[in-house]
């Protein structure tokens, strides 16, 4: 769900760095009391997301726009099919068009690329995608809702939603065990702890130190394989996250070996945009 009050800020900066100088071309050439009907239409198969920004691109620049939504957000999107509609003055639709498209045509490309790495994950298996913070500045409200969109799940927030301890915290802190140790005795309660590990050595120290949580940077699946077998058995097994050189490819096969999440940066930082059209009926 995207709450107005999140995302209104947003569209309105958008708003403002489009239309800070009217438009020219719609004021000059058409008529003030034109009304006009216009279909976002997709140009490709894809999973829609983005309808409430969408609407409230248009809203924002003239409340008396009218707008209808035809396919929801998360749902799949055939090639020409009509997604949504708006109805109202043709400047006020000319002038929210590109801001609007821009938008939806980021989410829907992520909320595409997301379900197609759901898709990926074989019948049966317990893991889950997740994307990661990198996300475009100033976006990332949007470009989460549409990965939930695209049927896969969310890493954290933001750098105080959890504790997730990197290769620069390890050297600062001065080690995987000694990091633990002071993120358990100064972290909240409620967080559990995420380690990043580059090695099986460094797994055997997370474990031993009692991580929560281990991410498995840049394994390869030999490494995969013999990390989900040194704590298969244990008492009080840590959760697998493999993160690092992730492709569509490898998702199945990661699957397959037992991960229990598999974290992707590309699912917002290089999400190819879908292709979607406003189209005038009138």
């Amino acid at each position: 769900m995207l709450l107005l009050p999140l995302i209104d800020p947003i569209i309105e900066r958008a708003l403002v760095e489009d239309l800070a100088g009217g438009d020219v071309t719609a004021e000059s050439c058409v008529s003030a009391d034109r009304r006009s009907t216009a279909q976002a239409i997709a140009k490709s198969p894809l999973v829609v997301s983005g309808g409430i920004v969408f609407r409230r691109v248009f809203e924002l620049v003239d409340s008396s726009v009218r707008f209808e939504q035809l396919v929801a957000d998360g749902e799949r999107a055939s090639d020409r099919k009509v997604i949504w509609r708006v109805e109202g003055p043709a400047r006020s639709l000319l002038m929210a068009e590109r801001t609007a498209l821009n938008f939806v045509q980021r989410m829907s490309g992520t909320a595409t690329l997301a379900r197609r790495c759901v898709d990926a994950i074989p019948s049966g298996s317990a893991t889950r995608i997740v994307d990661t913070r990198k996300t475009t500045p100033g976006l990332r409200i949007l470009e989460r809702y549409a990965v939930r969109c695209g049927g896969a799940h969310n890493h954290r927030d933001m750098l105080g939603s959890a504790v997730l301890i990197k290769d620069n915290h390890i050297v600062a802190a001065g080690g995987v065990t000694a990091a633990l140790e002071r993120a358990r005795a100064n972290a909240p309660h409620t967080s559990r702890l995420e380690i990043e590990v580059t090695s099986l050595v460094e797994l055997d120290e997370a474990i031993a130190a009692g991580a929560d949580i281990v991410l498995l940077d840049h394994f390869d699946d030999e490494m995969i394989r013999a990390a989900v077998e040194k704590t298969r058995a244990l008492p009080r097994r840590p959760i697998l996250e493999a993160s690092g050189n992730i492709t569509e490819a490898r998702i199945t096969s990661l699957a397959n070996l037992g991960v229990d999440v598999i974290s992707m940066g590309a699912l917002t930082h290089s999400a190819p945009a879908a292709d979607i059209s406003l189209d005038f009926l009138s």
